[in-house]
């Protein structure tokens, strides 16, 4: 069995490229214009769906803050808010400008739970409050400005163009000698140089032709600024602030200390009971045949004793290779001495099954100890556990660096995979569970493929901090 581990490939540098011409981003500028002008279209009519309601649903909550059905009456127009932000950052996908990154809603530690702090979240939150305002004051103010550009635009620039066939179906006064409406017979003789011997209805269709001419050459333009301009103010509104970023790192280490103080206290637990159910009762039923042996030499009877002796020295060797497996849990000290690389190799050297190994030696450097006893302990554990329960007859491990663009190591990847039956699951309180929190207690995770009838894919994937 062989397995890999997807690896980003190195940034190549790019050969510059030449600014492209007027007429390539002009077009490139045309491509984006229809949707764009079905953003600034919908947009409006989202705006307007989200003021109305918006506005009914806040304000009446304030009125009723004095009862108890006004603070959750807030909370639903928060909510309500956040859907029509997200509804607006999903329209902008349209008008071809870069997708808005999701802010972090919840900057709650993942500890503070309860009825009331779910329920005040919103309120608590910044972000409800700007998408708020998004919705019921800016959002419908700029889109109303945006609707009317782009539908004089839309209008001039299509309707310019056609006039001259959609015209002919127009009501129109007619003057005496029949020769067209009366703007166009103004504008013929306020210009005469121009427009002279014309009709009036040939200085309406040249007119209009110019005008849409105009507006369909300026439309690109136009309607690419006004998106852009929506997509600046959503940006700054609906977006991600940096200090979102800090709020997420602060909860995943919470999590990851979370996870990693369960994790620790399930070890402890169940190495506390294994060792009360093995080496406890080895020892004693050791100190009750050396009792009997005591007895028994005073007595004389030296046959009994050496039979009560040899009894006690196969519990006391049952004993310690007990205590030697239990350790084998703990970090040994070959991980102390000789790193992580050589202590995978030891484990792979000491097991039943057939291994093979591919260790990264570059580990040793880039992972701190505490991520070296957290990988060998779940190396030790997933092979343990295809020897016991898998039927396996070999097993690949595999241990790598994931590097940047500059090289330096972001990612451990370690990968064990047997060629057993499969069916492995997580269950809570058991071994694979266990495992997963110890991983993410170093804000890692561990993903498991186990179909039934095989084979069973482990990977422990952990971010790493580059060590001087």
């Amino acid at each position: 069995m062989t397995a890999a581990t997807t690896e980003p490939a190195p940034l190549q540098p790019v050969a510059s490229r030449p600014a492209a011409g007027f007429w390539a981003s002009y077009g490139q500028a045309w491509v984006r214009t229809p949707g764009s002008a079905l953003y600034l279209l919908a947009v409006f009519v989202l705006a307007m769906v989200s003021v109305g309601l918006l506005a009914s649903l806040f304000w009446t909550g304030v009125g009723l803050l004095i009862l108890v059905v006004g603070l959750p009456l807030i909370v639903l127009t928060l909510l309500i808010a956040r859907g029509f932000g997200v509804a607006d950052r999903f329209l902008l996908l349209l008008t071809g400008q870069p997708e808005i990154a999701e802010p972090e809603w919840n900057r709650d530690t993942p500890d503070a739970t309860g009825f009331w702090v779910t329920l005040t979240r919103p309120i608590r939150g910044a972000h409800y409050w700007l998408y708020l305002v998004h919705g019921m004051i800016v959002n419908p103010i700029i889109s109303t400005i945006s609707f009317t550009l782009t539908v004089v635009w839309l209008s001039v620039g299509l309707g310019g163009l056609t006039y001259w066939f959609w015209g002919l179906f127009l009501p129109r006064s007619w003057n005496t000698e029949g020769s067209g409406g009366e703007w166009g017979h103004y504008v013929a003789d306020f210009v005469p140089w121009l427009f002279g011997g014309w009709s009036s209805w040939a200085v309406e269709v040249a007119l209009y032709l110019v005008a849409g001419i105009l507006f369909t050459i300026t439309m690109p333009w136009v309607l690419g600024g006004l998106a852009r301009g929506h997509h600046a103010v959503a940006k700054g509104m609906l977006g991600r602030w940096d200090s979102d970023e800090l709020a997420a790192e602060v909860r995943a280490e919470a999590a990851a200390r979370g996870a990693a103080v369960h994790a620790e206290g399930v070890a402890l637990r169940r190495l506390e009971r294994d060792i009360h159910d093995g080496p406890q009762q080895r020892l004693v039923r050791l100190q009750m045949d050396l009792a009997a042996l005591e007895r028994r030499a005073e007595s004389g009877d030296t046959d009994a004793a050496a039979d009560l002796a040899r009894e006690a020295r196969g519990h006391a060797k049952a004993a310690l290779d007990e205590l030697r497996a239990l350790s084998s849990g703990v970090a040994p000290p070959l991980l102390q001495d000789r790193g992580l690389a050589a202590a995978l190799d030891a484990v792979a050297t000491a097991s039943p099954l057939w291994v093979q190994v591919d260790v990264d030696p570059a580990i040793d450097r880039a992972v701190s100890q505490e991520v070296a006893r957290t990988i060998y302990f779940v190396v030790a554990e997933l092979i343990t556990n295809a020897v016991k329960h898998s039927g396996a007859t070999g097993v690949t491990l595999r241990a790598s660096l994931r590097r940047n663009a500059a090289g330096a190591p972001t990612h451990l990847d370690v990968w064990v995979v047997d060629n057993g039956r499969g069916g492995a699951v997580f269950t809570s309180g058991h071994g694979l569970e266990g495992l997963r929190e110890r991983v993410a207690g170093l804000r890692g995770v561990l993903v498991v493929t186990s179909p039934v009838g095989g084979p069973t894919s482990a990977g422990a994937h952990i971010p790493l901090t580059v060590l001087p």
